[in-house]
């Protein structure tokens, strides 16, 4: 399902980001915010929704981190989501690629689905070869490529680390809130019947390719960030998650902490104040 990029491809795509680059620096965003030098939105194919943002910080980076976020893979939702950490995370030293892509719904940021947003991320993520080989961020940067995803962000994010032949391979995964039993959150219903609607049907062995549960044990290390009381998508997602995982040889870690669903994506909040910590242990 991932999309490869070509040496010619990714040289296309190079001088296309390099002049991005070259134009951006010093800007307003809509929000206020004052763009750095080094920061750029960039396109990683010809859809409208397959874009991301790229923060580069000042001085040696620690990695990169691969933004997804979540809205139960629902074209409502973009990127915004994920805005605020990405800024967080480049103000602690972090490369942040804070990437969209195709949802599911009609108009606007549409057209998603399985397979065409596992497509997306994964070409999303193989992106960060062609930038680092157009100067945007350090190539040694991507020695360490964390993906970290809220809700339906983290069922990607952990998705993506089960890729096997990723041009930009993930070292590490933290799932915020994570749907990662594909088959548990249809049975439970949740988002609306959001599983139903993002694999096109209800999920079966058939769809292990796109099930984060079917795909353990993962090679690389998850975090499963959840809080008890969360009433959109329930911790026993990620508990049950690292007990498979765990029992399967896997490296996994379930980080319980306070604020909903939502606290993990604030960053003003404990639980945010816990995942800085875990990005912290990786430098």
């Amino acid at each position: 399902m991932a999309a490869r990029f070509s040496a010619g491809r990714r040289t296309v795509l190079a001088t296309a980001v390099a002049a991005a680059l070259a134009a951006c620096g010093g800007e307003q965003d809509t929000d206020g915010e004052t763009r750095r030098k080094g920061d750029v939105g960039t396109t990683y194919g010809d859809d409208p929704s397959q874009y991301g943002e790229l923060l580069v910080p000042d001085g040696r980076p620690h990695g990169v981190v691969v933004v997804i976020h979540g809205g139960f893979w629902k074209s409502a939702y973009d990127l915004t989501l994920g805005t605020p950490l990405a800024r967080d995370l480049r103000d602690r030293g972090w490369v942040t690629w804070n990437l969209e892509y195709r949802r599911v719904g009609d108009g606007a940021g549409g057209g998603g689905g399985v397979p065409v947003t596992l497509d997306d991320v994964a070409a999303g993520i193989d992106h960060l070869a062609a930038m680092a080989s157009a100067g945007m961020l350090p190539e040694e940067s991507l020695q360490r490529v964390v993906a970290l995803g809220h809700s339906a962000g983290g069922h990607l994010a952990a998705w993506a680390g089960g890729r096997r032949d990723a041009e930009v391979p993930l070292t590490h995964v933290v799932s915020q809130a994570g749907v990662l039993d594909l088959v548990a959150a249809a049975e439970e219903h949740l988002g609306s019947d959001a599983v139903q609607a993002f694999l096109g049907h209800a999920p079966t062995a058939a769809d292990a390719g796109a099930d984060p549960m079917q795909q353990l044990p993962l090679a690389v290390p998850v975090w499963c960030v959840h809080a008890p009381d969360d009433d959109i998508v329930p911790i026993s997602q990620s508990r049950d998650y690292v007990t498979r995982a765990s029992a399967a040889g896997a490296t996994a870690e379930l980080v319980e902490v306070s604020g909903g669903h939502f606290g993990l994506v604030e960053t003003e909040s404990t639980a945010w104040s816990r995942i800085r910590a875990i990005f912290d242990d990786l430098r």
